[in-house]
């Protein structure tokens, strides 16, 4: 796919961010620090990335004479998340540069169509089939048998709108209960670890890799993430050459992440294991969060560089790094990390703790052994 064209920014540009929550505060803080403005776009007026910015603007998505006026005031516009409405996007692409592209959204916002698209290059995912109904579900069970997860097709994250289906469930009762018409059930993965490559593409088609990440889940909420994962240089590579495939394919601007599970096997494996792709984020992602503080440029600032035309940077680590989640009343004990050598906090801003409400974060680096 050819290079994308898009605007070269100089420092005192600006830089519209649709979403206001940390990903945007961690992106808008990144982009300051380079001599570049941020404008946030957000329906929630207590949205944590309006604490840094100068300039944000408190509206609904749908509002169409918001998004023009924010439009005007920016060069390039970017996203923290990945469930922009359609027509929001479609507007503001119409006025500036969307980056990563609108068409992008189409792919990664529906679970079925990524499936499609990632095997369409060739790359491993676990079995899966549309479901629109409870006959369909029936028939998708059989053909790919149990356990198997059922998820929305559009709109999940951190666990939510999934299940995971055993023998003996009610088919018809696990349908009536997520509560949608347009699903996708996967095979269950018996995987090994659970790794995520953060990867950056300029316009150019240059394409960085972080190091592999791997990745602990606690309530299907991303609690620890370590760098590098545990496993052998050569899957490593492997799944760096995943990540730039399927960036280069969408022909992205920016980071993404692409989530992998580690899967024991078959005989002609990399080292005696396989890579299946679960998932593509199309923004910055949490596994990623540990490059503020343990390597030489953050995911942030490479998002930032992608889409204001600059040059990507060489990523380096720094040592052995661990980041750990602060979820809910994790927060509470933030002043624990604040004494604890080569650990450095990071605390969202947001309002009263919440279960499953991800609050902060801490990244602490060890020399490298």
């Amino acid at each position: 796919m050819s290079a994308v064209v898009t605007k070269v920014l100089k420092p005192g540009d600006t830089i519209g961010i649709l979403g206001g929550g940390q990903l945007g505060r961690m992106l808008a803080m990144s982009a300051a620090r380079l001599g570049l403005r941020c404008q946030v776009f957000s329906p929630d007026p207590d949205s944590p990335a309006f604490d840094v910015v100068q300039n944000a603007t408190c509206a609904e998505y749908a509002d169409v004479e918001a998004l023009e006026l924010f439009a005007s005031d920016c060069d390039v516009i970017t996203y923290e998340f990945e469930n922009v409405p359609a027509a929001t996007a479609m507007i503001l692409d119409a006025r500036r540069p969307v980056l990563p592209a609108q068409a992008i959204l189409q792919t990664t916002q529906d679970r079925l169509a990524e499936k499609d698209f990632v095997t369409s290059l060739g790359i491993g995912t676990a079995g899966y089939a549309g479901v629109a109904n409870a006959g369909e579900l029936h028939a998708a069970v059989k053909k790919i048998g149990l356990p198997a997860v059922i998820k929305t097709r559009r709109f999940g994250y951190d666990g939510k709108g999934q299940a995971i289906i055993r023998e003996g469930d009610d088919l018809d009762q696990v349908w009536k209960d997520l509560g949608t018409n347009s699903a996708i059930l996967e095979a269950f993965v018996p995987f090994e670890r659970e790794v995520s490559v953060i990867a950056a593409r300029g316009a150019d088609g240059h394409v960085e890799c972080f190091e592999v990440t791997e990745n602990e889940h606690r309530d299907h909420i991303l609690k620890f993430s370590y760098a590098p994962a545990h496993i052998s240089d050569a899957l490593a590579a492997k799944a760096r050459e995943i990540a730039e495939k399927i960036g280069t394919a969408l022909g992205y601007v920016g980071v993404f992440a692409v989530e992998l599970f580690v899967v024991p096997g078959p005989k002609d494996a990399i080292d005696g294991a396989t890579l299946v792709v679960n998932e593509i984020a199309p923004r910055v992602h949490n596994s990623g969060h540990w490059t503020l503080d343990g390597a030489s440029v953050s995911q942030f600032e490479q998002h930032i560089r992608a889409i204001a035309g600059w040059p990507l940077a060489k990523p380096v680590r720094h040592g052995q790094v661990t980041m750990i989640n602060l979820i809910g009343d994790d927060i509470l004990d933030y002043g624990k990390w604040l004494t604890v050598p080569g650990a450095t906090v990071h605390l969202y801003g947001k309002g009263a703790p919440k279960p499953g409400r991800k609050m902060g974060h801490v990244v602490e680096v060890k020399p490298a052994t």
